[in-house]
């Protein structure tokens, strides 16, 4: 019987660290180990799996386990294959570590705990005589930065096909034809629980443009540092203002923040450009370009007269709402699986964002579920419970083998 541990363990030992958005190349960047490790087990588990390109060295992986009853529903699992970087780590990232019924290692938790299950479920439920769902699995890039994998996978369910996307249009020929997933499982590390909503994000990069000259004669240039840091201002007294919006929503109050500042080259240089990342984070709800045009006009206000460029996002979603009668029977269906196991998942509302904004932009009903707790996602000593690993196994497994 598949064994998620071990998977898990091969997992951590594949770096899929996402670059960020920053230039940056070696052996543990990008998802490219992991594609080749996880079709390569599909196929000798007989599942029938494809590469989906999305970027250089970026491939969606899309496998398919077809109900053994005619006319079931599709149930879209999606998992994402990067991680975040390794900067400060106090354990070794990618050699995994099992103590104390834990397995540490960088993506342990966020998100390769939840793979191992999926997988493991998958090469178990391929021996099974009864399935009552159809699983289309999607293991995507890029989640952590931009959603571009399931962005990619998304123009798919609408019927909007490129050419690098033939492989995948033959593997889900019938299932396209017949509407596609009924719901989406979201793989996230939600210990056990059902994230029904989430927030929303937007994501973009402020440029403050000046004139470089020598420190010497500064007043000769133009020091780009000083309007990024009037916006920089702005941008911290609307985060305070947005503190107080919406402050008992489930999913927590709509908050603002720059993440980077890269700008200057050197102390005897005047700087010519500063580059601020700013990350405004939506309650399920608000719309995202009207979000980011707030931030835009409080920038303004501040800075008038100064040169800056907003660029467009490289991240935009409105979240997940939870909304709708569809919604609501995916998370019972689930719940239920997750019972007949002897786990108890409630519904819960979190401040991150998942893929399943993609998905159910679509109009797809989705969940948000898997084994690891949110407190060890991205941290130095990263870490997954085991025993919660081998229980979300058998709730995934419970679910498509249940009878409605």
């Amino acid at each position: 019987m598949a064994d998620p541990t071990a998977i898990l363990a091969d997992l951590v030992r594949r770096p899929s660290v996402n670059p960020m958005g920053r230039s940056l190349s070696g052996p543990e960047y990008l998802e490219g180990r992991v594609t080749d490790y996880l079709l390569r087990r599909l196929a000798a588990a007989g599942i029938a799996a494809v590469r989906q390109p999305v970027a250089p060295g970026r491939d969606n992986v899309i496998a398919l386990l077809p109900a053994t009853r005619t006319a079931a529903p599709v149930m879209l699992w999606d998992v994402h294959q990067d991680t975040v970087p390794v900067d400060g780590m106090t354990i070794e990232p990618f050699t995994p570590l099992i103590r104390d019924g834990r397995l540490w290692g960088r993506g342990s938790c966020d998100v390769k705990g939840g793979m191992a299950a999926m997988v493991a479920a998958l090469e178990r439920l391929q021996a099974v005589a009864d399935r009552q769902m159809t699983v289309l699995f999607v293991a995507s890039v890029n989640e952590e930065f931009g959603f571009s994998g399931a962005l990619a996978f998304a123009r798919l369910l609408r019927g909007e096909s490129t050419a690098d996307d033939r492989a995948v249009c033959g593997l889900l020929e019938a299932d396209l034809a017949a509407g596609g997933p009924t719901l989406a499982v979201v793989a996230e590390p939600t210990s056990l629980d059902l994230v029904t909503q989430h927030k929303g994000a937007v994501r973009w990069r402020v440029i403050a443009g000046g004139r470089a000259c020598h420190s010497s004669h500064p007043e000769e240039g133009k020091n780009a540092i000083y309007p990024a840091a009037r916006a920089a201002l702005a941008v911290e007294a609307l985060a305070t203002e947005l503190l107080t919006r919406h402050p008992k929503h489930p999913c927590g109050p709509p908050t603002l923040s720059i993440g980077t500042v890269h700008g200057g080259t050197g102390v005897n240089l005047v700087p010519d450009r500063v580059v601020l990342e700013i990350d405004r984070r939506l309650v399920p709800g608000e719309d995202p370009a009207a979000a980011r045009q707030e931030v835009i006009d409080r920038i303004a206000a501040a800075c008038p007269g100064e040169e800056l460029i907003h660029e467009q996002p490289f991240l935009e979603s409105g979240g997940l709402s939870g909304e709708g009668a569809a919604a609501a029977a995916a998370a019972k269906r689930l719940a239920r699986a997750a019972a007949a196991v002897g786990v108890t998942a409630r519904p819960q509302a979190a401040r991150y964002g998942t893929n399943a904004c993609v998905y159910a932009a679509t109009g797809m009903p989705c969940v948000v579920f898997g084994p690891g707790s949110i407190a060890q996602a991205h941290t130095v000593d990263e870490w997954i419970d085991l025993q919660q690993l081998d229980q979300a196994t058998s709730i995934l497994v419970q679910l498509v083998t249940a009878a409605e």
